[in-house]
């Protein structure tokens, strides 16, 4: 079967890089291109791609809104939001309108191949990709919105509650987190680097992104050091 592939993105330059580096694959077909969010919609309307690879930040409709508008109608097409930062404020709504994952824009070519495969395979437990089913807890400040659940590595030992995670202000944030997501929080909290994590834990640094990643959805945090507070 081949995997046919929308790519999303406002720089020419990422673009034809995407398809490019899809193009050397066998069973990966680059359907479409897409400058902006609008276009994006209306690409996957006609195209209707297997995977969308959004970014986040686009002229006329951002990532989120057009991940909403596509699968509002294309359910079984997968979305892969593109970030440059794995903190990046934009990946929550994204997550939230119903994307399937997320990868940064430093990801290797074997990484971005090996979660477009693991999403068309239905796959939750990369780091990059986001289970499809989502539970639901209450955001500060905000109505209910749903909760991309965790994705646990092979280390990780126990899985989030299905209550969802605890908010910064009730329960312990430290019993909600993964073993591993505890173990990177607190070398953030001794000022480690990404790339010291990675060597710390022997992991590579897209691991530690979405360890980092989870992290921030789970406490709420806005950045590292709002983390440690929340946690500790």
């Amino acid at each position: 079967m081949t995997i046919r592939v929308l790519i999303a993105d406002d720089q020419p330059v990422v673009r034809d890089g995407l398809a490019m580096l899809l193009g050397l694959i066998d069973d990966v077909e680059v359907v479409a291109t897409a400058g902006d969010g609008v276009e994006a919609v209306h690409r996957a309307s006609s195209e209707r791609p297997d995977i969308v690879l959004m970014d986040l930040r686009m002229p006329r409709l951002e990532g989120a809104q057009a991940t909403r508008q596509i699968l509002a109608s294309l359910p079984e097409t997968r979305v892969l939001v593109l970030t440059t930062y794995v903190d990046d404020e934009f990946v929550f709504p994204a997550l939230q309108a119903g994307a399937h994952g997320y990868l940064t824009k430093d990801a290797t070519a074997e990484e971005l191949e090996h979660t477009i495969r693991a999403l068309i395979a239905g796959q939750t437990n990369l780091d990059a990709a986001v289970p499809a089913t989502r539970q639901r807890r209450p955001r500060s400040g905000s109505a209910d919105t749903r909760d991309p659940a965790d994705t646990s590595d092979p280390d990780d030992t126990r899985a989030t509650p299905a209550g969802g995670p605890a908010s910064a202000s009730g329960g312990n944030l430290r019993d909600e987190l993964t073993p591993r997501e505890a173990e990177v929080l607190k070398l953030i909290a001794a000022g480690l680097s990404n790339s010291d994590i990675a060597d710390e834990l022997v992991l590579s640094n897209a691991t530690v992104k979405t360890h980092i990643n989870r992290i921030f959805y789970k406490t709420g945090a806005r950045d590292r050091a709002q983390a440690v507070r929340y946690a500790y």
